[in-house]
């Protein structure tokens, strides 16, 4: 085990500088925030000057092996436009972030796995076919008309939840939840439906695909042979087998959902890090933007390390440090 998780953080810090060097490149190449930042009226004098304040007078190499120097002591640089530590800023609205990726994949399991059992049970029932038609809508539906339908229906016409914002939070070790607050929970709901339904397809059809293939196993034919009840073949038997693909998968996609997430916080205004990095895109922050990309390729790396461990767990025929 220690053999492999040092084989994993040499691997994960080789990745980790690639995409340092790919991120800089390409947040460089997207536009001059010169141009924006600073005023039209201004002189030239105060055009260099701000320049060279800014650190953009330097050559691309030079900037990236300054900005690479102060990562390596997590100084990630220093907003353009907020004029404070980008990853303060960042870390500010992680918790909202968070918050709403871990609702939305909660949400995706405490949905789909039932409705995916059902289906793989019963393959051939009337549920089951609108249950897989379903999942082909979650698939297909684009996130923003979703969440703009979820809004007119739920906000406008119905008028049972809030359509933007975050609601009341309470503080815990210095940082603050809104799940913990009914107030919080209505403001959570629609944007958390909105990320999470496809998720919930995912989930439907891992989790069916997965008891359609174990009902046929040699254990579980064994296992009705000798009289057990239903209900102890499919949740002692299948249901623990069916778990591995479904975790390995939602553990991945936790990742995509946090990276992901830009569409739903912009469409419910969920004062999150996808609000800020649109926001910082649109005045071309460079810092913040570089500072956002490199903390969701932290994430990914983690996320997978993590997901191989509890793969190990769910499975223990699974050796990691093996070839």
């Amino acid at each position: 085990m220690s053999v492999y998780l040092l084989r994993r953080l040499i691997q994960a810090a080789g990745v980790v500088l690639a995409m340092s060097i790919i991120v800089f490149v390409g947040v460089f190449a997207i536009g001059d925030p010169v141009e924006i930042l600073i005023s039209p009226d201004a002189d030239q004098f105060e055009r260099e000057r701000a320049i060279i304040a800014l650190g953009l007078d330097l050559p691309l190499w030079q900037q990236y092996l300054i900005f690479l120097g102060k990562a390596v002591q997590g100084d990630l640089g220093r907003s353009f436009v907020f004029n404070e530590p980008a990853l303060q800023l960042i870390l500010q609205r992680m918790p909202a972030t968070l918050e709403l990726a871990f609702a939305a994949t909660f949400g995706a399991i405490l949905i789909g796995l039932p409705l995916g059992l059902y289906a793989g049970l019963k393959p051939n029932s009337v549920g089951s076919k609108a249950i897989m038609a379903g999942s082909i809508l979650g698939f297909s539906l684009p996130t923003f008309w979703v969440g703009l339908m979820l809004i007119m229906v739920f906000a406008v016409q119905l008028g049972w939840l809030p359509s933007t914002g975050r609601g009341e939070t309470v503080e815990i070790l210095g940082t603050r939840w809104s799940f913990l607050t009914w107030n919080g929970l209505t403001h959570l709901a629609m944007p958390a439906l909105n990320l999470a339904l496809f998720k919930i397809s995912l989930v439907i059809r891992l989790t069916r695909a997965g008891v359609r293939e174990t009902m046929l196993m040699d254990y579980v034919k064994f296992a009705r042979a000798k009289g057990l009840s239903p209900f102890r073949v499919t949740f002692v038997h299948v249901f623990k087998n069916i778990l591995i693909p479904v975790v390995t998968v939602t553990g991945l996609e936790f990742g995509s959902t946090i990276a992901f997430s830009v569409v739903t916080e912009s469409i419910f205004a969920w004062p999150g890090m996808g609000k800020l990095i649109i926001d910082s895109i649109n005045v071309l922050d460079r810092p913040v933007i570089v500072a956002y990309l490199m903390i969701v390729v932290l994430m990914f790396i983690t996320i997978n390390l993590v997901v191989d461990l509890m793969y190990s767990v769910l499975d223990p025929r699974v050796r990691l440090d093996s070839k």
